[in-house]
């Protein structure tokens, strides 16, 4: 089973005529995603075509939502407009909105949870590369892409990853797969200080999910959510858990690529995550070619077979 997102899920893409929303765009009509509308502003009454398929463009996301039934949008706006369309999708009663963009003012980014309390709409990232659950297709497709992550790499399956880090995710996925193991889903939630859905809201939804039978979870320095999952995961979760924190060698007070990953206190360090997974009964990987191993060793464990 997946979680938050299904082959059958329709979505819609904020900013699919911008050169980058709408190349990925195709890249998950070509995964089979259904992608039933596309929104910009100004733009409403025209097409988007790739491949045979023609993608109805809306001027809000209402309408786009109203006429096509879609329940999630991928947002590929730029980041001074990009918190208003995120609220735009809240406003529309959307299910998921799943938040690409990188570089949106953390006051922006305040302003929208602050206005998201109490909304049905959950929101993935921002600055993450989106959520996929793999289908059963060739190079797995069939499945739902939205984002920027590349399908050909995931296979169906019932291991769950959840990271901070897009390209740590990818490494993870091809790792499972190339050892043949499948995902059910992969969820990317963004290296931003504030951000909508956390390792812990991931974790738990695995937990819950009947056929996902292990997960890898995926952090770095600053910040303490990977803490507060660990420490969960510890009495609640039956699951086996890898885990990798990546920064292990970043100085402290300067920044590391995302603008969360920065050590501002003595539990933010590399160093003190992995001690916490390690109190926490979460196999820690070494190194980032180590995650799918990691989560073979707990498995074994724990009696679980993963494929």
């Amino acid at each position: 089973m997946s979680i938050l997102v299904t082959p059958q899920t329709k979505i819609l893409v904020q900013g699919i005529t911008g050169d980058f929303g709408g190349r990925h765009a195709k890249l998950s009509l070509d995964y089979g995603t259904q992608v039933v509308a596309g929104v910009t502003p100004g733009k409403g009454g025209q097409f988007f075509e790739h491949a045979g398929h023609k993608v109805p463009i809306f001027n809000s996301v209402a309408d786009a939502a109203r006429e096509t039934g879609a329940t999630v949008s991928a947002i590929f706006v730029p980041p001074p407009f990009a918190g208003d369309a995120i609220l735009e999708g809240v406003a529309a009663g959307l299910e998921l909105a799943v938040a690409i963009t990188e570089g949106i003012p953390v006051k922006d980014m305040i302003r929208v949870k602050r206005a998201m309390q109490g909304s049905r709409t959950r929101l993935v990232g921002p600055n993450c590369p989106g959520v996929v659950t793999p289908g059963t297709g060739e190079g797995s497709k069939g499945g739902c892409r939205i984002g920027i992550a590349p399908g050909y790499i995931h296979k169906k399956g019932r291991v769950g990853v959840v990271s901070r880090s897009g390209t740590l995710t990818y490494e993870a996925v091809f790792q499972l797969t190339s050892k043949g193991i499948g995902q059910s889903t992969c969820v990317g939630i963004g290296g931003d200080p504030v951000n909508g859905t956390s390792h812990l809201d991931v974790i738990k939804l695995f937990n819950d999910d009947p056929e996902t039978v292990g997960v890898i979870m995926i952090g770095e320095i600053g910040g303490s959510a990977e803490v507060e999952a660990a420490r969960w995961i510890r009495e609640h979760c039956k699951k086996p858990v890898a885990g990798f924190i990546a920064g292990s060698t970043a100085p402290a007070g300067r920044r590391m690529g995302h603008a969360g990953a920065v050590i501002g206190g003595a539990e933010d360090t590399a160093a003190a995550k992995i001690a916490v997974f390690q109190e926490c009964g979460i196999e820690v990987a070494a190194t980032p070619s180590d995650m799918a191993d990691a989560l073979i060793r707990a498995a074994a464990q724990a009696g679980v077979k993963l494929s």
